[in-house]
């Protein structure tokens, strides 16, 4: 008698700490009384939302499934571990439970509610409606139902019916939690930046130690432009958790946009440290060390990111203007034309191989490709200019006419071209008399 009345003594206890708050030792009272009775379903079911609490989802599932072992048809049960089932990913087991509560009692609106969000992750959405619509039939003010409904429609790139569905949570409970983040997040699949900055800022109201919402307002903060905003994001995240990779990576590129190298190789060096070498990593660290003018160790990472991913158009850009850097105008030759393999279309790299072709003497060569990168990007004014100089040093001079005053068109304001147009006439001349001089003596005796 003694050990069952400490058990009751034991679970009483866990429901007064419970109330504090005080989850941790909760669980150690009532895994205590159920050492004592390990067959009281109650209690059980308790050990499951205690775990819930704690947010050990896998340890709650099994304290329900022994709970329902005992009481099988007990639809609270039920509810809790297909509820748990869905935050685990185990869409279908879940809606196996759910189709047997529903089965108990058809009118138990949670049996369809649950349903949405597991057939929406598993891209039925069809069935997702058709359980909305069994819901609404029950009970059509549940929030849940919105949400999962909302989460269906967004997948499916139904951004405006997805925000009323999100509108209508909030109608029936202002507090719901990461409403205004997903409404957030289909204003930014819309392109609609300020109105997601809204959303955001309303949902960091109340919840600000958020580190997922911190870190998607600072993408967001990319998007809009907004580079010091997006910065001061990235950076609170670190404060919050110093070890998180996708906030150090991300801050590391924003401060590679901002012109900030040697802040950005800081933080690339010391995400180095932390976590193991990656093509990503060696991208970003020879970007960064290319904008110091570092371009050995550049070279380096830049070429284990390549040999990673021999097409990465990105990360063989860099290589090639880092070989560039080093003179070495062949190797970059090479580069830029396996550049060309991945992209057939890429303006920049064109104009770049026309770099090296120049550099190399091969002027018929590099204007071929500076004309092409133009072709494919009418406004590209430095590959304008380049093509003008290749023109002038094969003395074609009606074509170097032709294509200054057509960048002129595009910008009048631009002084390389201007200053070009001015000398042209010079370089006429100078090219005119350097051929007199080079003329045979037999010539100037006619």
């Amino acid at each position: 008698m003694n050990d069952w009345y400490d058990a009751e003594q034991r679970a009483e206890r866990s429901q007064q700490l419970f109330e504090s708050q005080r989850w941790d030792e909760a669980l150690d009272e009532i895994d205590a009384a159920l050492e004592i009775n390990p067959t009281n379903p109650s209690w059980l079911a308790y050990r499951g939302f205690l775990l819930d609490n704690l947010d050990r989802i896998e340890e709650a599932i099994k304290a329900y499934e022994s709970a329902l072992e005992l009481q099988p048809d007990d639809i609270d049960l039920l509810v809790a571990l297909g509820i748990d089932l869905t935050r685990a990913g185990r869409h279908g087991r879940a809606l196996t439970v759910f189709e047997r509560v529903a089965v108990l009692d058809p009118d138990c609106e949670a049996a369809y509610c649950h349903r949405i969000l597991s057939y929406s992750e598993l891209g039925e959405h069809d069935r997702a409606e058709e359980m909305f619509y069994l819901a609404q039939q029950i009970r059509d003010d549940c929030p849940d139902c919105f949400f999962h409904m909302g989460i269906s429609l967004a997948v499916r790139g139904k951004y405006e019916h997805a925000i009323y569905c999100w509108k209508r949570v909030l109608d029936i409970d202002a507090n719901y939690p990461g409403v205004h983040q997903h409404i957030a997040r289909a204003h930014r699949m819309k392109g609609e930046l300020q109105r997601a900055r809204e959303c955001y800022l309303a949902e960091l109201r109340d919840d600000p130690g958020n580190i997922e919402l911190l870190v998607e307002m600072g993408e967001l903060a990319v998007e809009a432009d907004d580079l010091p905003g997006a910065v001061s994001r990235l950076r609170q995240v670190l404060e919050l958790d110093p070890n998180h990779v996708g906030a150090a990576s991300a801050l590391a590129d924003v401060l590679l946009r901002t012109g900030d190298a040697q802040a950005a190789l800081n933080q690339l060096l010391a995400l180095e440290e932390a976590e193991p070498a990656s093509p990503h990593l060696d991208e970003r660290l020879g970007e960064a060390y290319l904008a110091l003018g570092q371009y050995e160790p550049a070279r380096k990472h830049l070429e284990s990111a390549v040999e990673h991913n021999p097409e990465n158009e990105s990360a063989l850009m860099f290589l090639g203007s880092c070989l560039l850097h080093l003179g070495r105008s062949e190797q970059a030759v090479d580069v830029f034309t396996r550049m060309l393999a991945v992209d057939a279309h890429s303006p920049h790299a064109h104009h770049n191989l026309a770099v090296c072709e120049f550099l190399l003497g091969n002027y018929e060569l590099g204007l071929k490709h500076c004309l092409r990168a133009i072709e494919l990007k009418p406004d590209y004014g430095l590959a304008i200019y380049k093509a003008a100089i290749a023109y002038i040093e094969l003395g074609r001079w009606p074509q170097a006419r032709a294509i200054i005053a057509r960048g002129l068109e595009l910008d009048s304001d631009d002084q390389s071209l201007q200053q070009l147009a001015k000398r042209l006439w010079r370089y006429r001349c100078y090219r005119t008399i350097r051929n007199l001089i080079r003329l045979p003596l037999a010539w100037w005796r006619r």
